[in-house]
């Protein structure tokens, strides 16, 4: 259990700590844009201006957050993941360790979906705050809104439903791009060619089931 806990632990640290910067980078323009882009499309309307804050929080919240971290972190994480279990299978390390008896497939691949499944839905909600920021960050300096403006929309219409929702799409969001990227990693065969297939396979099989599941997700969810 303590070689279990500990690869844990080292998953968890680079899956979480390692991608953080670029959950936050991705985040804060996410929110930026998001902000400037429907202040431009709500120009000379009818719509009072403290909604755009309330259009930013709930769009991160429900879909931008979990998507298009989660998506990111399919390019990031996932394919590190198929090159590491791709390159231990193809120097033959995952067979001698079946040899020795260890059951390669809880103790290699089990660790990282329990990783995932921990860190990337704490990934999700830090990357929803810093968007929320970002939004503000773009609107009230720049002179597009008021801080006031923009806080009254923050706390207009809350849904706590919506927090639920992101955390539900990241949960399975996290599970998705780790399980398709250890499986393509864990049956690789060939060389380095078909090393780097596997690790292009896994980026863009998670990418389409995210996109899949966020589909089915907000079909149930949001109904």
């Amino acid at each position: 259990m303590s070689m279990y806990w500990a690869e844990t632990l080292r998953q968890m640290n680079s899956i979480g700590i390692g991608s953080i910067v670029i959950v936050g980078i991705i985040a804060i323009f996410i929110g930026a844009v998001t902000a400037i882009q429907f202040s431009y499309q709500m120009g000379g309307s009818m719509i009072p201006r403290y909604y755009i804050g309330y259009i930013v929080r709930d769009m991160t919240i429900i879909e931008l957050a979990p998507t298009f971290s989660c998506m990111v972190l399919a390019g990031k994480v996932g394919s590190n993941l198929a090159a590491e279990l791709g390159g231990m299978r193809q120097k033959e390390h995952i067979d001698a360790m079946e040899i020795m008896g260890v059951n390669t497939a809880a103790y290699l691949v089990q660790p990282k979906i329990i990783a995932a499944l921990i860190v990337i839905p704490m990934l999700v909600c830090v990357g929803a705050f810093i968007s929320i920021m970002g939004g503000y960050l773009a609107s009230v300096p720049t002179g597009l809104f008021a801080h006031s403006e923009y806080v009254q929309g923050l706390r207009s219409f809350f849904i706590p439903y919506n927090v639920w929702m992101m955390f539900v799409k990241a949960f399975v969001f996290s599970f998705i791009l780790t399980s398709v990227s250890c499986y393509q990693g864990y049956f690789v065969k060939g060389g380095s060619i078909e090393l780097g297939n596997a690790s292009t396979q896994a980026v863009v099989y998670s990418n389409i089931l995210i996109l899949l599941s966020d589909y089915l997700i907000a079909m149930i969810m949001a109904v």
